[in-house]
């Protein structure tokens, strides 16, 4: 998807700090169709509300099949987490399954061991800030002197999403989702200089997202690697 973006002359971190930073990213991988997700993404929702973890409901398409389409999942999404499993040879995907900061990945059905992971980590390496004025979106990313090249993504979400499942193996049931990516969209790329980007807040306005998220990401374009900073939009 296209950008209105502008690359301005290096900053500061824009806006006040009126949140902690972003500690950890779990991107949960489920499926409508995954008798074992519900669990998980119930332990989504909790850590969506922790201030200072990102959390993020990725559905994915492949259980589709067995007679129910998820409603939410994106092919795309398959992508991703097929790109997670290629980099830690693993050699098949799976549902519910949990991606730490694009490096650890577990069963999403291990609350005990994933809680444990979130609870232990640190700050991410590099602090991105997110602001919006007058309709546009200021994404600010500090300098560091060693530095990875990464991408910026924006990442529009849908912050609560219930969904009465009508067929397959929650057949009757009714999940309700936290923050359901609805894209990932590259903004920009970062090399280790103080960098502002500004874009409109309309990339956001795309299948039923309210709110979004922004990453920094290593592993270019292609493929999933490690998180290496994160920011929560407004509200979220």
């Amino acid at each position: 998807m296209a950008a209105s973006l502008a690359l301005l002359a290096p900053p500061a971190i824009a806006g006040p700090e009126t949140a902690p930073p972003v500690r950890a990213v779990v991107e949960m991988f489920t499926s409508q169709g995954c008798s074992a997700c519900l669990p998980a993404d119930r332990l989504t929702g909790e850590f969506s509300r922790e201030p200072g973890l990102l959390s993020l409901t990725v559905p994915v398409t492949y259980w589709d099949y067995l007679g129910w389409k998820d409603t939410l999942a994106d092919h795309a999404f398959d992508e991703r987490q097929r790109a997670y499993a290629v980099q830690n040879r693993l050699p098949q995907l799976a549902t519910p399954q949990a991606v730490v900061s694009g490096r650890d990945l577990i069963p999403g059905s291990d609350r005990t061991r994933l809680s444990r992971l979130v609870a232990e980590s640190g700050p991410l390496p590099v602090r991105v800030k997110v602001c919006e004025r007058n309709e546009r979106i200021v994404i600010d990313v500090e300098a560091q002197a060693t530095a990875w090249p990464a991408e910026i993504w924006l990442v529009p979400v849908a912050r609560s999403r219930p969904v009465a499942i009508g067929h397959g193996a929650n057949e009757g049931r009714v999940a309700v989702y936290a923050n359901v990516v609805r894209g990932f969209h590259r903004v920009g790329t970062w090399s280790g200089a103080a960098t502002r980007l500004e874009l409109s807040r309309a990339i956001t306005h795309v299948n039923g997202a309210d709110g979004y998220a922004v990453l920094l990401q290593t592993g270019g374009v292609s493929r999933a690697g490690r998180i290496i900073g994160a920011a929560k939009g407004p509200g979220l």
